[in-house]
């Protein structure tokens, strides 16, 4: 095709300059007012008072414990989901089983139930009235207004994120280099390790970082199962609304900083991982291609 051409077939799919530039300036309009603003007056509020204030805020017991208890849930969430988002990705990817789109929606059912009803269910079935609450009494067992109960809450929250991300990765890839790994003699470990997890390492991270940052801002099904205990039971999201209901918007905006600096690094490491990813793609597109031996 001759560089005359190029440039018709050009002209003739590209929209007019005015077009894209009121496209471009409505998309940095509602990335100015949706995001970077609201950014900006969390970390200005938050600074009001001062870089001192700002370090009180965060140095309360409260906000510690608040914060360990963050780290804790998800330390226990993300790899939870981690193994559940690879087994039932390989399994949907990979085989053909009764059940199959069953499995796949109710993998997606978290998506289409508010968090506030799953809090709730978790309640039905573990609270002092729930269907399991005598027994647990009678064995002085807590879940509800305890960790467990926020844990399992962020688990449920949280479980589609890495499933999501490899189930179309895995389909796209198929089985024909594991199906030769497994002709060679590789075990089905092995097959695991050293073929099929190279292949789906990025989106592998990118799903563990958004289940991360999910499990860490999970605020509408914790608050259900937690009880707002202050030291014990309060995540940061929930520290946040409490502080804030009780006007002390300095030391709110300061905890809530957290959270955004924690999205903000979220974005980072998710362009990273995509940038790794595409680089990736393109030195495998450049190798040559190899020679049949003979």
């Amino acid at each position: 095709m001759t560089s005359t051409a190029i440039r018709s077939t050009t002209s003739s799919t590209t929209e007019s300059a005015w077009v894209r530039s009121s496209l471009l300036a409505a998309a940095l309009l509602f990335v100015v007012l949706f995001l970077i603003l609201p950014l900006a007056a969390v970390f200005t509020e938050a600074l009001r008072k001062g870089f001192g204030a700002y370090l009180a805020a965060l140095q309360e017991p409260d906000a510690w414990s608040a914060i360990k208890l963050t780290l804790i849930t998800a330390a226990i969430a993300v790899p939870l989901n981690l193994v559940f988002g690879v087994a039932a990705a390989w399994a949907i990817a990979k085989y053909e089983f009764w059940g199959k789109s069953f499995l796949t929606t109710l993998i997606d059912l978290p998506f289409s139930v508010s968090p506030v009803v799953a809090g709730l269910i978790y309640v039905l079935i573990f609270g002092a009235q729930g269907w399991f609450g005598p027994w647990l009494m009678a064995h002085d067992i807590k879940i509800i207004f305890a960790v467990p109960g926020i844990v399992l809450a962020t688990v449920f929250v949280t479980f589609p994120f890495i499933a999501r991300e490899l189930i179309p990765l895995m389909q796209a890839q198929g089985n024909d280099e594991e199906q030769a790994a497994i002709v060679l003699g590789a075990t089905g470990w092995q097959t695991f390790w050293y073929v099929t997890l190279p292949n789906i390492k990025w989106g592998l991270i990118y799903g563990v970082i958004l289940c991360n940052a999910r499990a860490m801002g999970e605020f509408g099904a914790v608050s259900v199962v937690s009880g707002h205990i202050r030291g014990q039971t309060n995540t940061l999201p929930l520290h946040v609304e409490i502080l804030y209901n009780e006007y002390q918007s300095v030391a709110a905006f300061a905890v809530a900083s957290l959270l955004a600096i924690l999205a903000l690094v979220t974005l980072v490491i998710k362009s990273v991982a995509e940038w790794r990813h595409e680089a990736d793609m393109k030195a495998a597109a450049a190798l040559p291609p190899e020679r049949p031996t003979v």
